[in-house]
């Protein structure tokens, strides 16, 4: 246990949490050994929060019963006062190859153009075995200690950088087996798949079990580029994870040459599409077309608020108008599967950002309006994500499942949502983890500091 965490969790296999208040959005609808999880629904509620007491033992859910029903006397309790419980937090986009480089490769004017040439430089400067490793390593000891489960990252896969930065997740995949679940996306231009080495990149993606990706635009080869990479995913089983329309351009619909893309190969994998920023400045007519097209087809949908509200309509001296936010209710509203991404860190991309789930889903709700109701909004970094990455034990609370959890003192949405909660509780397995942050010190010697 961390010195700040507000509850101590008791060192045993078999223990109750109590009056603890869930977010009805993350309950399963089995049955508990005791009592009925449908009865939480009767219970007082506010902001859709059921009262609840939560069973645990040996690192799993046993029963989930309303507050006030008895509790065995021999049975360690831990009162949470009320304190909200979330499943802990699924990021299914990432960029830990990039991470961390703020101090020693700054974006000089907030812009895309200048974040891509700075990562450029620094790529061809810096990121060795080491250099990789040790940032992605800080990313992951971040994600962990907030609460992450899952962790999608996207890796830069050009030339020989493939090797590296793939050699070294493979390493810390192994490393982080039972605190993470990794998956990594190679990150390519779309082109890339036209030649002799997009092919090769795809049989390194099959022997690592990875996923397919790469950033597009809209040229007139770009169905052509469509056609090669998904030819080489349905050869070799692989999913797919693109970047899509990340401008404010609303000539930009590369989302829905995908969609279109997906149902002319027949494809029954799974497609993410990630910002579809785009969409907030089409007209409705046209950003429906494009929806209608994504419903179809059965795309994901990855929302980035953070890194869209700091990249687009940056201008020197003028105040941004458009921020960049995809249709986040309209994609919803049809249907479509929609997760939030902490994207970039503290890198040209995104200045800011500590890995953390909670600020992803705080920063939106303000940015995107996902309150008045909450609703199912939360599944956005639980639920959602874990079932695109084919995590179903993940991002839900219910009898049978892993007790991995994050406690928090605050006792409703506006209390989680107005302060940092950095005295939370994370439980992975029924175990209170560590939760101390890696020290940016570590970083020093190789970003500066």
């Amino acid at each position: 246990m961390s010195s700040n965490q507000f509850v101590a969790i008791p060192p045993t296999h078999h223990y109750w949490l109590t009056n603890t208040r869930i977010p009805l959005t993350f309950l399963e609808s089995s049955v508990s050994t005791r009592e009925p999880i449908a009865r939480l629904s009767t219970a007082p509620m506010w902001e859709d929060l059921a009262p609840a007491d939560i069973e645990i033992k040996d690192g799993r859910i046993i029963c989930v019963q309303p507050t006030g029903f008895a509790i065995p006397s021999h049975l360690s309790t831990v009162d949470l006062q009320q304190g909200l419980v979330w499943p802990c937090f699924v990021d299914v986009h990432t960029h830990l190859d990039k991470g961390h480089i703020w101090e020693r490769t700054a974006n000089p004017d907030g812009s895309f153009e200048q974040a891509l040439a700075a990562v450029d430089s620094d790529r061809t400067l810096h990121w060795t075995d080491e250099d990789v490793y040790r940032r992605i390593e800080f990313g992951l000891k971040c994600s962990y200690a907030h609460g992450t489960r899952a962790v999608r990252t996207h890796l830069d896969a050009f030339g020989e950088q493939a090797k590296i930065s793939f050699g070294v997740f493979k390493t810390l995949q192994q490393e982080w087996v039972g605190k993470l679940d990794l998956e990594a996306v190679c990150l390519v231009s779309l082109d890339y798949y036209q030649t002799p080495a997009g092919e090769l990149l795809s049989d390194l993606m099959a022997e690592m079990g990875g996923i397919l990706g790469g950033v597009m635009y809209m040229t007139p080869e770009l169905d052509a580029q469509l056609d090669s990479v998904f030819t080489f995913a349905k050869e070799r089983g692989l999913a797919l994870d693109f970047h899509t329309d990340e401008s404010l351009n609303p000539a930009d619909m590369t989302l829905r040459h995908v969609a279109m893309a997906k149902l002319r190969h027949q494809f029954e994998g799974q497609v993410l599409c990630a910002h579809c920023c785009s969409l907030s400045v089409q007209t409705p007519e046209v950003a429906a077309k494009t929806m209608d097209w994504a419903q179809e087809a059965d795309i994901g949908i990855v929302s980035l608020p953070m890194c869209n509200l700091f990249l687009q309509d940056r201008y020197p001296g003028r105040t941004p108008r458009s921020r960049g936010v995809t249709l986040l209710h309209e994609l919803k509203q049809r249907g479509i599967p929609v997760a939030l991404a902490n994207d970039n860190c503290r890198d040209p991309f995104f200045a800011y950002g500590d890995h953390d789930g909670l600020e992803v889903f705080t920063q939106s709700a303000r940015i995107g309006h996902l309150d008045r109701p909450y609703g199912d909004w939360p599944q956005t970094l639980t639920r959602t994500p874990a079932a695109m990455m084919g995590l179903p034990e993940a991002g839900r609370i219910g009898v049978g499942l892993p007790a991995d959890l994050v406690l928090f003192k605050a006792r409703t949405f506006n209390e989680l949502m107005s302060r940092p909660q950095c005295d939370r509780v994370v439980l992975r397995n029924g175990n209170a983890i560590d939760t101390t942050l890696p020290d940016y010190a570590e970083l020093d010697d190789l970003v500066g500091g």
